[in-house]
């Protein structure tokens, strides 16, 4: 359904909860672009923290054309900015570096994710931030951290997969390594740096309670503590290295190099992805020792469920090709839906692999509110009832309803330059086009 351009998607807001949220009257200034910190910033807002997001004047962020399929805003962009607030200021001009500082002054925590010294090239660097607002918290994201003989590099999440070792185990074993679907790399590097300001949070409030208590000092807390203890450094390559696994030590201790196992798991069988008649696929984890023999039942291989080599994980991981041909003949001429039924049936762990259209349709995530539908603007028109992915970790039994999706370039400027008691920067001088330069990139996909 789509409705009138000239129809307002704030007339048909969705269902506001009535839930306390967490992180209701904590204040995030999101200075970034593309995936890694806006992942950060929607965390924290989906949870009630109010996240002011500046974008350059013009363009905004670049992620707003990404996967464009019609219009001016893309769906991605609208998902990942979601329930922010936008506000369009030109960081290298003296105006919008005066308006930054008065928002730093007013925040508890500062995000970016540009490329290390970007941020003091533009005067608004640590100290600066530190001297403003004594109890900032500081997140930054980069390629590879703000210290270390790679740091001053730019990088994307992609190069950054890539040095982490992750990218090396994607793929099939005689075929260059790939990348999954999606830029993981950046999600990633964007809840760890959620993690990383929350638990600053927690312990900023914890010093303070810790400082009432004692009240004899008289101490302003956050003040004595540098801002190298309050800032948290983001490393896109880390962020992946850290779920890496035991690939490191199994190198060390055995000099076991791992290589792409395709849809399996290094060491575990059976467990893969098989097709199924009608051309879906199905993923099967039939690798703990009383679930494969139940699994061999099922299959009608019996034989194979009670032969002692495969008896231990060890064993099947040898004959692994093997017992994967068995369990892809006998789902190749069922349905998925029949596969499944028939192991779940057998206690064997089994689903579908689920295309957006399943999605949007399952049962489970609708039961959950995982799947909310509004009403969005490409930028020409207004969709109604789109389907958006809804909010994680689950808190009271369902999903948190969005309050909102992520908005217009700018749509905030005028409110929010009125509280700090500003003028609109671009009411007063002539700024350039507002795109940054190589050196000024934003770390992201």
């Amino acid at each position: 359904m789509r409705l009138s351009v000239s129809q307002s998607v704030h007339e048909q807001e969705p269902p506001m909860t009535t839930r306390r949220l967490p992180l209701t009257g904590v204040r995030v200034l999101e200075l970034g672009n593309y995936i890694a910190a806006p992942t950060a910033g929607r965390m924290l807002a989906d949870f009630g923290a109010e996240v002011i997001k500046v974008e350059r004047p013009g363009t905004g962020d670049e992620l707003r054309n990404w996967r464009l399929k019609a219009g001016t805003t893309s769906m991605l962009y609208r998902t990942i900015n979601r329930n922010k607030k936008s506000v369009t200021l030109d960081l290298r001009s003296e105006a919008g570096r005066d308006a930054v500082l008065e928002l730093v002054r007013r925040s508890d925590i500062v995000l970016e994710n540009f490329r290390p010294g970007t941020l003091e090239k533009w005067g608004i660097g640590p100290e600066v931030l530190d001297e403003v607002n004594p109890e900032i918290i500081l997140v930054r994201i980069s390629a590879f951290g703000q210290t270390g003989p790679l740091s001053a590099r730019p990088g994307f999440a992609a190069v950054a997969e890539g040095y982490s070792g992750f990218r090396e185990l994607v793929g099939d074993p005689d075929r260059p390594p790939v990348r999954v679907g999606i830029s993981i790399g950046d999600s990633i590097a964007g809840m760890q740096a959620a993690f990383g300001a929350v638990m600053m949070l927690f312990d900023r409030q914890r010093q303070r309670i810790h400082g009432a208590a004692e009240a004899v000092t008289g101490k302003d807390i956050g003040s004595d503590e540098p801002l190298a203890d309050r800032t948290v450094d983001v490393a896109l390559n880390e962020a992946m290295f850290s779920v890496m696994e035991s690939l490191v030590p199994d190198y060390s201790a055995f000099g076991e190099v791992r290589t792409r196992t395709g849809g399996r798991m290094e060491g575990i069988a059976p467990s893969n992805g098989y097709l199924c008649a009608g051309g879906k696929s199905v993923v099967i984890a039939g690798n703990g020792d009383g679930i494969f023999t139940r699994l061999m039942t099922a299959i009608g291989r019996p034989n194979l469920g009670e032969d002692p080599d495969l008896q231990t994980n060890a064993g099947r991981w040898e004959r692994r090709d093997e017992l994967d041909e068995a369990i892809g003949a006998w789902c190749a001429v069922r349905d998925v839906d029949d596969v499944v039924a028939v192991l779940e049936d057998a206690g064997v762990p089994a689903g579908p692999i689920y295309t957006a259209e399943d999605l949007v349709t399952d049962e489970q995530l609708r039961a959950r509110n995982m799947i909310q539908e509004l009403d969005v603007s490409t930028g020409e028109e207004i969709l109604a009832d789109v389907a958006f992915p809804g909010i994680t970790p689950v808190i009271g039994g369902a999903s948190i309803p969005i309050d909102h999706l992520g908005p217009d370039l700018g749509e905030h400027t005028a409110e929010v330059l009125a509280w700090l008691g500003l003028s609109d920067p671009e009411d007063d001088e002539v700024g350039d086009d507002g795109t940054a330069s190589a050196d000024e990139e934003p770390t992201g996909e």
